[in-house]
């Protein structure tokens, strides 16, 4: 199989919260992350990552940004 480019754009709930949301999505190790400021200091991030085209990866990425939704503990190493 190949690898596929994902691209998910997440936005944080405040401009309080953004730079836990930032740390929190360098922990999922992304190949970019770009901030793209929208107003009044609010952040949207454009999170990119190469990931193999394999059963479950991507549902595993996904499962991991909807823990950060949440504010659930990131489980280290399920990407």
């Amino acid at each position: 199989m190949g690898t596929v480019i994902v691209v998910f754009r997440i936005m944080p709930d405040s401009p309080d919260t953004t730079a836990e949301v930032k740390a929190s999505l360098e922990k999922l190790k992304p190949n970019r992350l770009e901030e793209d400021p929208l107003a009044f200091g609010l952040v949207a991030f454009k999170f990119t990552k190469l990931v193999p085209d394999e059963g479950g990866h991507i549902d595993g990425l996904e499962e991991q940004l909807a823990k950060l939704r949440r504010g659930d503990e990131l489980a280290p190493g399920v990407i």
